[in-house]
C-alpha cells in the first residue's frame, strides 16, 4: 500500500495528498505533518520506512470539505485521490493485492466548485497572464457560474487589473515567474507558474476551438496570440486539475480596457470600495450599499463597483433601471 502511496505522491508532489482509506482521507510523511499543524488535528504514525516511523494524520470523507477549505485559505493545493474498487474485487487478484486508486481532482484556490467552498456573494476567478512577442493579455474565469473574459493587458497595467478582479489564483509561465512573483502575493492570490507550452498559442487555439466546437475563435472576437494564450492555459489548467471533467465555460467575452475606469490597488483601498482597511468586506462601501437578495446579486453589483463605467449609454441605462424600480413600489414589494 506504502509503495502505491509513494507513486501517487511523486506525482502531485507540490500538493497535500488525501489518500481515500476506507471512511478517511488519510495522509503521511510530510504531508501529515503539515496538515496536522494547518488543521490542528492529531499527528499520529503508522509503520516505518527506511528504518523511521511514518508520520500520519486522517480526515473523516464525511466532513472532508471543511478540512479542505482550511487548507486552500492556508495556501494549500489538495489532490484528492479516491478508492476507484472496493476490497472485495481487489483480494479478486490476490489476497495481497492494494485496492486501485487514483487522483481524480487537485483542489486550488481557483478551481472551486462546491458550494460550501464558496463565498457566494463574490466571484471566484482563476486568471492567467501571457505574454507573447511584446503583446500581452490577462483572461480570468470563475468556474463556478461559467465566466470567461480576456482583455489586452501590458505589463505596466497588471497591478490595477489585479486589484479590481481580486482573482483566487494566477497562472503564469515560468518564465515569469521571476519578474512577476512580488506583484501578485501582494494581491493575495495563489501564485501558479506552469510550464511554457501551457501558454503556447497554437496549442491554445487548438484547445479553445475544441472546447466550445467550433471551427476558428472569430465568431467570438478577433483575438490576439496573447489573448489565445492566456485563454488556453486556463483551459489546459483545468484539464490538468478536473482531471478532463472540465465544467461549463461559456465562449469567451473580449473586455476593452477603455469601457471603465482602471483605479490602482492603492486607491481602490483607501477608498475601501469593496474592502476595507482591514482587508474584510465588513465596513466597506460594498458592504454599506449592498442590499442585494441573491448572490448573482450580489456579485454583480460588486463588479459594477469595482470597474465604474465610462460608457455613457451603459450609465444612463443603469440609472433607468433604477429610477424603473423607484417609481413601481408594487412590482419592488412583489420582487
Amino acid at each position: 500500500m506504502m509503495a502505491q502511496y509513494l507513486k501517487i505522491k511523486e506525482a502531485h508532489r507540490d500538493a497535500l495528498l488525501f489518500y481515500r482509506m476506507g471512511d478517511f482521507y488519510e495522509m503521511f510523511f510530510d504531508d501529515a505533518v503539515l496538515a496536522a499543524e494547518a488543521l490542528d488535528i492529531a499527528l499520529t504514525k503508522r509503520g516505518k520506512h527506511l528504518g523511521k516511523d511514518i508520520p500520519m494524520c486522517g480526515v473523516p470523507v464525511h466532513s472532508a470539505e471543511g478540512y479542505l477549505l482550511n487548507l486552500i485559505r492556508k495556501g494549500f493545493r489538495v489532490a484528492v485521490c479516491e478508492q476507484m474498487e472496493n476490497p472485495a474485487e481487489a483480494k479478486k487478484r490476490g489476497s495481497k493485492s492494494v485496492v486501485k486508486r487514483e487522483v481524480v481532482r487537485l483542489v486550488t484556490p481557483g478551481t472551486l466548485t462546491e458550494d460550501s467552498l464558496l463565498q457566494p456573494r463574490r466571484n471566484n476567478y482563476l486568471a492567467a497572464f501571457s505574454k507573447v512577442r511584446g503583446s500581452a493579455a490577462l483572461a480570468w474565469a470563475d468556474i463556478s457560474t461559467g465566466e470567461l473574459h480576456v482583455t489586452i493587458c501590458p505589463r505596466a497595467r497588471l497591478g490595477p487589473e489585479l486589484a479590481r478582479l481580486s482573482p483566487s489564483e494566477m497562472l503564469i509561465s515560468e518564465k515569469l515567474s521571476a519578474d512577476l512573483s512580488e506583484l501578485v502575493t501582494e494581491t493575495g492570490a495563489a501564485l501558479t507558474p506552469l510550464a511554457p507550452a501551457s501558454f503556447d498559442s497554437t496549442n491554445a487555439s487548438e484547445r479553445l476551438t475544441s472546447l466550445f466546437r467550433v471551427a476558428s475563435l472569430d465568431s467570438y472576437g478577433n483575438f490576439g496570440r496573447a489573448e489565445i494564450s492566456a485563454l488556453g492555459a486556463i483551459v489546459a489548467y483545468l484539464e490538468l486539475t478536473q482531471k478532463g471533467k472540465l465544467p461549463l465555460l461559456r465562449p469567451p467575452v473580449r473586455e476593452s480596457m477603455g469601457d471603465f475606469l482602471h483605479i490602482d490597488a492603492a486607491t481602490r483601498r483607501n477608498l475601501e470600495l469593496t474592502r476595507s482597511l482591514t482587508g474584510t468586506r465588513d465596513g466597506s462601501l460594498l458592504d454599506v450599499i449592498d442590499r442585494t437578495a441573491t448572490a448573482a446579486g450580489a456579485r454583480l453589483l460588486e463588479r459594477r463597483l469595482s470597474s465604474p463605467s465610462f460608457s455613457l449609454a451603459l450609465i444612463n441605462d443603469r440609472q433607468d433601471a433604477v429610477a424603473f424600480m423607484v417609481e413601481n413600489e408594487p412590482l419592488r414589494h412583489a420582487l
